[in-house]
This record gives structure tokens, sequence and C-alpha cells, in this order.
């Protein structure tokens, strides 16, 4: 990459981060700050101590949790794939003949770039032939005029290899070739004029070509008749194509291969690849091309008010929601699936962050729904589960909570970043399963007593009709997963009444034992051996309150005893707790330990030699920065998560499923 296609990169990837990790403001957080106060009133300064270290290395997992999340594998952007395209001779159409040596190359993108290419090729038009290069320039070596020929499709010269000399021979080669435009003012020449074209998208709804997709029609090309007001042409490049999509790429190349150019190269005709619009819907063909062309995902571009025929995945999605007009957000799943078929990275992506920018209270199901789909995104489904997790107070108290599944709901419970209080999140699974007990009930009447006088649906279920034991029944998955002994303030009727109907099958320990403020903490401060600790949750108000009070503490005892305090701040973690790796590793959320035959069965799958090689270049790379350092550092640190973090990243930036973790490990 360039440094200028880093710094672009890194702006991009640091503005989505920004946005995903955006300060919460609760409207209740002074009701938190006010639980949690009450709780270490009676704490000393090293427990107190001890709760802000637990949250600070939990913070520090958390930075590395969301740098997991985000990573995906890095799209190759127009310079790239048009190096690549250099590189590789992908369909090229003429041959450059210079000092002896054979340059392949593609027509239009010298022509478009180059005044001296454009008249040059206008004297030889047949496709492959060779073109002899001479210029008027003196000391053009076969390197020099390569790396001019580099330059022209990618905008970059990289003139440390040059030597001195060349770099002063290429001012005069500017006067000879021209001084080319900027690589995207040229490209957007190309899709905007059609100039140089050699192939034509066909966007069709007719049924006479057998093949839905990349048909290729050479004899019809030359025939207008009543079906082409069916068809919407757009002239385009094939080696333009052929670079930013494999799918085009396998197409133009075995189309030449099979000999089926040969009537086209004859008439000096573009090649006409037809796409079926039950599959790619002509509405999105300018938004298509122009990533193509432009290295961007614009909507704009989208027809409004076309009387194409809507693609079956568009069909589905408006059957799914039961909604007939589309967002935004559906066409950009839409388009999306269009970028996984073309293998189109710069699309599927572009499209992947403005779901994720759009993502809100009121969508969040159904995106949640779509990107757990097979065709759907894994990368969106992770932001939309820690949108989940981050708005789960705003969601808990909106109608959007009954619509989640249960999955959903074990999912953000299973978190140690959920951004609520047990309280509210037993409250909120609370209303969620008796919703979803009154919805069987409902479902349970006889149709044959519906809308009468005496029906369920007429009278709707009162709270006092529900069965705790069939309610406990449909919570049991959920209710494990609240941290009971967090529930605070410890006296309150929710989890008291929980108790009662005996939906909490056992009690928080501080209503075990005696009621002292030391059993209260046991289950909040580790190291006690008392064998009741559960980690607490990441809660922002809960973490910004416990640092508040252990400053102003400290700052009161600095007054008493300076090297006090020090010791205390200190030595607060007993030695032991430093001994992380012999701890049981528990993952952020329920998976399915593999085993080594797991691997040779072939459900892991295993990167080449030189693929691994990479991978622990960059987890070494990540264990060196300075926010995996710090993690490392911290006294409750549990190494095995940060590692397990920082290998999830790896493994998801270099595309493969999460479970290639085990590889790494």
């Amino acid at each position: 990459l360039s440094a200028k296609e880093k710094k672009k990169k890194a702006s991009k990837f640091a503005t989505l981060r920004k946005k995903l990790t955006r300060a919460r403001r609760h409207s209740r957080s002074l009701d938190y700050g006010k639980s949690l106060k009450e709780l270490l009133s009676t704490w000393g300064i090293r427990d107190i101590s001890s709760l802000v270290h637990e949250y600070e290395a939990l913070a520090a997992v958390k930075e590395l949790a969301i740098a997991a999340n985000l990573a995906r594998p890095v799209a190759n952007s127009l310079t790239q794939d048009l190096s690549n395209l250099y590189d590789y001779k992908f369909c090229t159409d003429v041959d450059l003949i210079y000092k002896g040596a054979c340059f392949p190359a593609h027509r239009s993108i010298l022509a478009i770039r180059s005044p001296y290419f454009r008249n040059i090729l206008t004297r030889y038009p047949d496709y492959g032939c060779r073109v002899p290069i001479k210029l008027k320039t003196h000391g053009v070596d076969v390197q020099l005029f390569s790396a001019i020929l580099r330059f022209l499709y990618t905008d970059e010269l990289n003139t440390q290899e040059l030597s001195t000399e060349s770099n002063e021979i290429l001012s005069k080669l500017a006067e000879e070739f021209g001084t080319p435009n900027p690589l995207n003012h040229d490209m957007k020449n190309l899709l905007d004029n059609g100039d140089f074209s050699d192939a034509v998208l066909v966007f069709s709804s007719d049924n006479e070509h057998g093949d839905p997709l990349g048909t290729v029609d050479t004899a019809q090309s030359m025939h207008a008749g009543s079906s082409r007001l069916t068809k919407l042409e757009i002239p385009c490049h094939k080696a333009i194509l052929a670079a930013r999509s494999p799918f085009f790429r396998n197409l133009i190349i075995r189309r030449a291969r099979s000999g089926e150019e040969l009537t086209e190269r004859a008439l000096r005709a573009p090649s006409r690849i037809i796409l079926d619009e039950t599959v790619i819907s002509r509405r999105y063909a300018r938004v298509l091309l122009t990533a193509i062309y432009q290295d961007c995902v614009d909507l704009s571009c989208i027809v409004r008010g076309s009387s194409s025929m809507c693609s079956l995945s568009e069909i589905q999605a408006m059957v799914a929601s039961g909604k007939y007009h589309m967002t935004l957000c559906d066409e950009a799943m839409e388009i999306f699936q269009i970028g996984q078929f073309l293998d189109f990275p710069v699309l599927s992506q572009g499209c992947e962050d403005m779901i994720v920018e759009s993502i809100n209270t009121e969508n969040l199901v159904s995106i949640l729904s779509w990107s757990s789909e097979a065709h759907g995104s894994m990368w969106v489904h992770r932001q939309a589960l820690h949108y989940l997790t981050e708005e789960y107070l705003q969601i808990a108290h909106s109608p959007v909570l009954f619509e989640l599944s249960k999955n959903y709901l074990i999912e953000a419970l299973s978190s140690d970043f959920l951004q609520a209080g047990e309280l509210d999140v037993l409250s909120s699974i609370l209303k969620w399963g008796e919703h979803q007990l009154i919805k069987r009930i409902e479902e349970r009447e006889p149709n044959l007593l519906s809308h009468t006088a005496h029906s369920v649906s007429k009278k709707g279920v009162k709270k006092r009709d529900l069965n705790d034991v069939e309610l406990r029944e449909i919570l049991a998955n959920l209710l494990p997963l609240i941290r009971m002994d967090h529930v605070i303030p410890y006296s309150n009727d929710i989890l008291n009444g929980a108790i009662k109907r005996g939906l909490v099958s056992t009690p928080p320990s501080h209503m075990l034992g005696d009621d002292i403020p030391s059993n209260r903490m046991c289950a909040w401060v580790r190291g006690r051996n008392n064998g009741i600790f559960v980690r607490p949750r990441l809660f922002t108000p809960y973490y910004d309150e416990a640092k508040a009070i252990l400053e102003e503490q400290l700052s009161q005892a600095q007054d008493i005893d300076t090297g006090r305090v020090r010791m205390i701040h200190m030595s607060a973690i007993p030695d032991t707790l430093y001994m992380v790796e012999d701890r049981p590793f528990s993952l952020p959320y329920p998976t399915t330990p593999a085993s080594p035959v797991d691997i040779i069965a072939g459900t892991i799958p295993v990167p080449d030699r030189s693929t691994m090689i990479l991978m622990m270049h960059r987890e070494q790379e990540f264990r060196k920065s300075k926010l995996a350092a710090r993690a490392y550092s911290l006294p409750c640190a549990d190494k095995r998560m940060v590692t397990y973090n920082i290998q999830l990243r790896v493994v998801r930036e270099f595309g493969l499923p999460d479970s290639t973790v085990e590889v790494l490990q």
C-alpha cells in the first residue's frame, strides 16, 4: 500500500472504531453511581483498588476485542488491482515491442492515460497486434520503460529504484508522453464517456438466454429487435472488469480460450456480457460500475423508479420484512450480495460499512437476522451484536426487546462488556420471558374460541395467570447468565420477587450468609479464597464511579502517609493473581473446543506454510503494540484472553473462520 492509501484506510478504520466505541450517556447514570457508591462505602482502599484493577484489565481486553471484531481482509484498491493487472498480464489486447522486449498491455488504459500511446495505437487497431515503440528521448532502457508503463497503470513511480540518470530522463519523457491526469480522473472519463470500450454490460430481463449470468451474446449484438427495449446496455472495458473482479476475469479468459471472441474480433464489435436482472438488477448498474472504476460505493447512483425486474434476493427481503419500500440499508444489503457474487470486496465492504453506520434500535433485529443468514455478512453481524451490548439499556426499555431471539440475548448476556447493571438485565429478561409465555398461551388457544368474550386475545393475559414453572423453562438458558451476586442495590423488589416465584434457584451469596460487608465484597473482589468471586461486567457508570471513589480515597490517604498509599496501590492484588496462565480460560461466548482430530478431519482449515508464516509475523506485530503490552502488564490481566483476541484479529484479517485460531494456538 502507498503511504496515501495507508493513511486513508487508517483514517476510515479510526472513524468506524470511534463510532462503535463512542461514550454512552445513560439517563440513569447518577442512580448507578449512587448504587455502587453505597456498595463501596464500607470497603477499604485495598479492595476498591482491586475492583478498579479488574475494570482496567477488562477495559484493555475490550479494546482488543473491538479491534478483533472490526478485523476483515483488506480490499484491494483500484491502484493495487491495476498493478496486478500489469504484473500478471490478464486479458491483454496489444503487445508493445521496445528494444526487443515484449510488453503485453491493455489498449484502453494506455490510450486514456497518454496522448502518445493514444496516437500510436490508432495506427494499430487490430486485436493482439505488435506495436513497435520508438522514442525520441534517448537513454530509456527496458527497465525504465517498464517503470513508465507501471506508472500509467498505477500513478505510482518508485524513483528510489531508478538511477540518477533515469530521473533526469523522466522530465524529457513527460514532454513526449504527455503528463497524465490523476488516475481517478482518467478512470471516471472511461466510465462516463465509454471511450475505447471493448465490452458492453447488458442488463436483460429476457428469458431467452440459458445461462442467467455471464452469458455473452455475439450474433445478437448486431440486431436491435423489439427485445432491445427490455435491455440496459453500458459500455465498459474488459481490462478494468478483469482487474477488479475474478468473476469477470474468469469469464473473459474462458471466452478467449474457447475461441468465442473470434467473431467479435473479425467484426471489431464489443463483447456483450449479459446479466440477468433477476440476479443483478439494472437499478444497481451505476453503483457497480462506479465502484469498479472509482473505488467508491455511491448509493445515490441507484436508479429510482426503475421499471426493472426485482432481483430474487430483493423480493425475499421485502417478503421477510413485510415492507414494499426498500430503505438505503435494504439496498446496501442487496448490493452486498452482488459484490459477494462478483468477488469484488470493495463493493461488499463499502456496503458493510453503510449497513453498520445505519444500525439503530429500530432496524437492529432485521440486520441481526440478515447478517446471520448464509448470504449475510459475519462482519456486520459482529458489529450488530456489539451495538446490542452497547445499547442494551435503550433496547431493554423499548418494544424491540421482545423481537430479539433467545440466541441474541444469550450472546449479549455472555459478554463481559454488556452496558447494563445486573438489576436492569434481570428486569429485562423477566419481561422478555413473560412476553414469550403470553405468546405461547395465545398460540395454544383453540381457534374456535378466538375473538369470543372468553378468548385470551379478547381479555388479555394477566401477569398473575402466568405459570412460573413454564416461565422458568423459557428462561432456563438466560437466568444463569445473570450475575446475581452483582445485582445492586441488594434490597430490591425485582430480585426478591424472582426468588419468591422460584425463578432464581440459587439466591445471591450475600443472602445465604451473614449480612456483613466482607461477605458482600467477596463476589466482587478476587483473591479472598472463598470461591464466590464473579468477574464484574465492564459497565461504564460503575467503572467511572469506582475510579472516582478510589482517586478520592487515595488523595485523602496521601495526605496521611504517601509511602503507605504507594504500597497499597502496588500490592492491591495478591501475587498469585499474576499467574494467570495457570487459570482456566473462558471465551467471551460459548464455544465448542476443537480437538486435534478436528484439524485432521478438515473441520478447521489449515493455512498453507507461507500464509501461516505471515499470520505468525502479524501476531507478533500485534503482541508488540502498546495496547497489547499494556493489557499483558495489568495486574488482573487474563493473558489468555488477551492472546485469544490478538489471534482472532489475525485470523479475521486473513479471511479465515474463527476456528482457525486453534491452529495459531
